[in-house]
């Protein structure tokens, strides 16, 4: 097996002419038998590695999926491509899980999904004995360690696979596994030698920004103003938070679900529905939720709370901008979150002492990521052990950086007030004594007749905010967790205090004043940046694009299945930029394999057609643009010989058009045109001759009694054939 086989089964089945970075290297790994441990970001391609040698080795490929929904999403989209997959769960019927069988046993399925419990059990590892395994994939592999962030115990069952399969390569993925971790999966897989693939964890389409997490809602209000009927999720930290943030949105007028794991199956389910196919575009969830979901048309996520690790956030901000186009990731930042969760890691009993202190380790590593005016790309993918040169200019830092300047005065007034008041305040009691605020707790407790009361009312309470939060990166101040969470004063706090220790501090630039609309055209923009044909202007792009869509949520009611199954967004996006006016073209539109032009091309070519009439594009060749207006009369009902009068065309002219709509992948009934008895026998002459064919030559071979017009159809139909031979079928694929 070579790459060759690979690079087909890529264009054949998914419609890209490349691999993206390490796909290929791994897939080659792959083909020479070797166990492969892949580190690539949420949306970097993981699932190729292992379905393009699924298609192309020889047996059945098993794929360990810790989730039900992802099982669902993964095989829908493969099937949609025209490759045989199932799952095997508990959803399916006995019944079901019989005809599987039946089917995995005569090598009818080239992956099968399936969970590390069903894995493990008696009756599927007798299956399992029968069936010629190209290869096990361990999807969510850091599930495996107890070093990762997400742990699962049932999967270390899954050591017995290496044991009982030695020579059956085994690829091991994961979005997020540092140094530690990633030993851990080698260890627990027992992995033989494996090739380590480390992507870069750089997603540059999505814009990261860290906003203080006062009112939120107005923040998120203001937000989805800016980004109409885009899809998004929000995560938050509690249930309850989940339910109430959902019904306040919809009652300003979002359409908004929530999800959490205490939901009815049935109630989860149906929202997960509802978000996959469009019909909800907002879903407030907690980290139940995203796992399993494979939609590539995410616009955004919102953190209301902070994550407990860099590894949870970056896995969570990688569901947006799975398409690669323009995407948005706004975490909102207070310390309440920090210490919820500090609390919550202090409270857990069951956990090892090593265990907790990673927790609260790797805590404090995202608590410096959302506090560091350091560019927001840099910082984390630094946690990864990724170098970045420069800065990246996309995030909020970049695109506002902070002012530095002289921030002993500011600090001195912030730790003096602290000492006033005996160290018994948090953070936001702290910066209403400095700004002078009237709450009555303030007055109840005395705290307004302090010297440093309103002292530092030049300062907003975000400003405040921003200035604490360094303070306490720097060591001035401190939480006492213990203590109600109130600050100290520390001893470098004290230098600066009493020492005259200098203290420099930054500010955040004012916010941005661009207006919406100035700021959507920059995203589109970026997202349509490239070589453009010209054929419709920007404009015309996006409203062609969102014709398109209207289309695709169509077709995916009519199939059952959610929209980015049918095609995800930069294939409809590129559409709008190529403009294709043929079916066959379709094929050179990045996202459309030979699968979905046949069962989808002809609808969407329909509907540019449709479009370029209306808008009358100067890019296309003239000759194109005739031959369609000629189509639309035909599909209008008229006759070539109505349509040619119609058009003030010669007959032969209007049938050529017919012809190259036909040779390009319209399925127009030939037999108004040409009877089967000619057709056959104009084909027979035609190996005789060379391309390009001259008519007369046909004719001459042919018979007179063929005139110029069936010659035509018939070589059209004739190259068709030949496209259509030179393709190779499912079972040659597998073969080669």
């Amino acid at each position: 097996m070579t790459l060759d086989h690979a690079q087909a089964a890529l264009k054949k089945y998914f419609g890209y002419d490349s691999f993206r970075p390490l796909q290929a290297d791994i897939i080659e790994a792959v083909y020479a038998g070797r166990d492969a441990l892949v580190l690539m970001p949420t949306g970097g391609g993981k699932s190729i590695c292992y379905q393009i040698p699924a298609v192309t080795l020889d047996g059945v490929a098993i794929v360990v999926s810790p989730l039900i929904a992802l099982m669902k999403d993964q095989v829908e989209g493969l099937r949609a491509n025209g490759i045989p997959a199932a799952f095997l769960n508990s959803t399916l019927t006995t019944e079901q899980v019989f005809q599987l069988e039946n089917e995995l046993l005569a090598g009818h399925i080239k992956l099968l999904y399936v969970s590390p419990e069903k894995l493990v059990t008696a009756g599927f590892r007798q299956l399992l004995s029968r069936l010629k395994v190209s290869l096990f994939a361990i999807d969510e592999a850091h599930c495996i360690s107890s070093w990762g962030h997400d742990f699962r115990p049932e999967y270390t069952q899954l050591q017995f696979l290496k044991e009982q399969y030695p020579n059956t390569p085994m690829a091991a993925l994961t979005a997020t596994a540092d140094r530690i971790t990633r030993k851990d999966i080698v260890a627990q897989l027992r992995l033989s030698d494996p090739a380590l693939f480390i992507a870069s964890f750089d997603r540059p389409n999505i814009r990261l920004t860290v906003r203080p997490g006062q009112n939120r809602l107005g923040q998120i209000l203001d937000f989805l103003k800016k980004h109409p009927d885009q899809s998004g999720i929000i995560y938050c930290l509690a249930r309850k938070t989940c339910e109430s943030l959902a019904q306040r949105l919809n009652a300003y007028g979002f359409r908004a679900a929530y999800y959490h794991a205490e939901m009815p199956p049935h109630q989860r389910s149906q929202a997960q529905e509802d978000f996959i196919n469009d019909r909800v575009p907002i879903m407030c969830a907690t980290i139940a939720f995203g796992m399993g979901i494979d939609k590539s048309n995410v616009r955004f996520v919102l953190h209301y709370n902070m994550p407990r690790n860099v590894e949870s956030y970056y896995q969570e901000i990688g569901r947006c901008g799975r398409d690669g186009l323009p995407a948005e990731a706004v975490l909102f930042f207070s310390y309440a979150d920090v210490m919820t969760y500090r609390e919550m890691f202090e409270r857990d009993e069951t956990t090892p002492p090593e265990q907790k202190a990673l927790k609260i380790d790797k805590l404090e590593r995202m608590f410096e990521f959302a506090q560091v005016p350091v560019c927001r790309r840099k910082t984390v993918l630094a946690y990864f052990g990724e170098t970045y040169d420069g800065n990246c200019g996309h995030c909020d830092v970049c695109l506002r950086p902070p002012q530095q300047f002289d921030g002993t005065i500011a600090a001195q007034k912030a730790l003096s007030a602290l000492k006033r008041v005996n160290e018994r305040v948090g953070m936001n009691m702290l910066i209403d004594i400095l700004r002078g605020s009237n709450r009555r707790d303030i007055l109840e407790r005395g705290h307004h007749q302090i010297k440093t009361y309103g002292a530092g009312k030049e300062y907003t309470f975000d400003e405040w905010a921003f200035l604490l939060s360094q303070m306490l990166h720097s060591g001035l101040i401190e939480i006492a967790y213990d203590d109600h969470n109130c600050l100290r004063v520390t001893e470098e706090g004290n230098k600066v205090l009493f020492q005259g220790k200098k203290v420099t501090l930054a500010l955040p630039q004012p916010k941005e004043k661009a207006s919406p609309t100035a700021r959507e055209k920059a995203l589109k923009a970026e997202s349509l940046s490239g070589e453009v044909p010209g054929s419709l202007g920007e404009n015309q792009h996006e409203e062609l694009f969102q014709r398109l869509r209207e289309l695709r949520r169509t077709i995916a009611v009519q199939q059952g299945v959610p929209p980015y199954v049918v095609f995800h967004d930069t294939t409809l996006q590129d559409m709008a930029v190529k403009c294709p006016l043929f079916v066959f073209d379709l094929l050179q539109v990045s996202g459309v394999g030979e699968r979905k032009m046949e069962r989808f091309g002809e609808a969407f070519v329909r509907e540019i057609r449709r479009f370029a009439l209306e808008k009358n594009p100067t890019g296309h060749k003239p000759k194109g643009i005739s031959i369609i207006r000629t189509w639309a009369l035909l599909d209008a009902g008229f006759s070539l010989e109505q349509i040619a009068e119609m058009r003030g065309l010669a007959p032969t002219t209007v049938a050529a058009h017919l012809a190259a709509l036909y040779e390009t992948g319209d399925n127009l009934d030939l037999s108004k045109w040409i009877s089967a008895e000619a057709l056959e026998h104009i084909q027979r002459v035609l190996p005789q001759l060379s391309e390009p064919y001259a008519l007369s030559a046909v004719q001459e071979l042919a018979g007179e009694q063929y005139h110029f017009d069936q010659i035509r159809f018939a070589i059209a139909d004739y190259r068709r054939q030949r496209r259509v031979a030179a393709t190779p079928t499912d079972n040659e694929a597998e073969e080669a």
